[in-house]
């Protein structure tokens, strides 16, 4: 899997917040796409989220992830999927 450059990251931030985001470990990634599969997960906007992460971007209060798909990290406030759900 290919990562987003971490050069990027180091100067995104989340678009609600401005808080800084970082890149969540694989094992994360691989446990919300598995509860996207069961179709488990809502993303800020309350839409069942359907495609799977490449790889995820946390903020750094650890509340929201924010997709990457295809190497593009989604940066859209809607589009955040709450940790709460993996609680």
């Amino acid at each position: 899997m290919k990562r987003v450059d971490p050069e990027l990251v180091e100067i995104l931030v989340c678009p609600d917040t401005k808080l800084n985001v970082d890149l969540v470990p694989t094992e994360t990634v691989d446990k919300i796409n598995l509860a996207i599969k069961e179709n488990n997960i809502l993303n800020i906007d309350g839409q069942s989220v359907k495609e799977p992460l490449q790889d995820g971007l946390l903020r750094e209060d650890d509340k929201i992830i924010y997709p990457v798909r295809d190497s593009i990290p989604v940066m859209l406030i809607g589009e955040g999927i709450p940790m709460e759900q993996f609680e």
